[in-house]
């Protein structure tokens, strides 16, 4: 909904061009804790980037309610939400929590729900999930010069032949915001069409490529690493908040190599370490 794989942004002709139509009803989203904070991310991006707005997100944004759903009381076995402060929403984030399971209980946030869950057990409160299966140790990288290193790790080498550079992580992620247009002609011969803007990621041929054939980072090592510093490191020192990555672990489920990106962030995270204290004694 928030980001399609294809979305069409405008028509147009020779002459002129018409913005698609907005959204009119309301969305009643069922996410996750995760969900809610990754949808944070989406903001920063769309709505709060150097005061620019993005009109087509921001058309759907406002439409959009939350209903948050329960987790298991650790969460899925891949999720280290906890680590991330993917786990925790604030009240006014939602409009309403539910369990589904052999009764509906609800926590009601907007009163004007009341009715519609007449009957149904109202004093229930949606639970955070204190403590996953997996825990993650976020680097904390010290200054330019250790992130310049990190860039050089022999770590990033051992995904060079693990990674098959499929995009599937990036397409499972909740937080993924990338995306290139191209124009579609309704015929080869005529300047009526339509552009859209589609999902790319970083993990994908042609993501960097420049004309004459350079690309930045063309070895999966390098994509793999240009996705966990901007998930664990870029975002929160450009907009001065929470990191990007959520937690959610689905680039995990997703990965048909058996990569864990929260093994990944743990194997980085000590790496970091050894930099810091090198870069103290220097």
């Amino acid at each position: 909904m928030l980001s399609p794989i294809t979305e069409t942004l405008f028509y147009f002709t020779d002459d002129e061009y018409r913005a698609k139509k907005g959204v009119k009803k309301p969305i009643l989203m069922f996410v996750r804790a995760c969900d809610i904070n990754a949808i944070k991310r989406f903001d920063d991006i769309y709505l709060k980037n150097g005061g620019f707005v993005d009109p087509f997100y921001a058309g759907i944004r406002e439409k959009i309610n939350f209903a948050l759903m329960e987790c298991p009381s650790k969460g899925w076995d891949t999720c280290f939400c906890a680590s991330m402060k993917g786990n925790v929403v604030n009240d006014n984030e939602y409009i309403f929590g539910i369990q589904l399971g052999e009764e509906i209980k609800v926590d009601i946030k907007d009163p004007s729900l009341m009715e519609i869950f007449e009957g149904s057990q109202i004093t229930y409160h949606v639970p955070i999930v204190e403590e996953n299966l997996i825990s993650v140790k976020i680097p904390m990288i010290s200054n330019k010069d250790v992130q310049a290193k990190v860039k050089e790790l022999s770590l990033w080498k051992e995904y060079d032949k693990r990674c098959i550079k499929c995009g599937s992580c990036t397409i499972a992620c909740s937080t993924c915001t990338c995306y290139t247009s191209y124009d579609m002609l309704y015929t080869p011969d005529s300047n009526a069409g339509e552009r859209r803007r589609i999902n790319a990621s970083c993990h994908i041929d042609g993501y960097t490529d420049m004309a004459g054939g350079h690309s930045f980072r063309p070895s999966a090592g390098e994509r793999l690493r240009f996705k966990t510093m901007h998930k664990i490191h870029d975002h929160a020192k450009r907009f001065g908040g929470d990191n990007m990555c959520v937690g959610c672990g689905r680039c995990s489920d997703h990965c048909p190599a058996f990569i864990s990106f929260s093994t990944l962030v743990n194997k980085l995270s000590v790496e970091v370490d050894k930099l810091n204290e090198e870069d103290i004694n220097e």
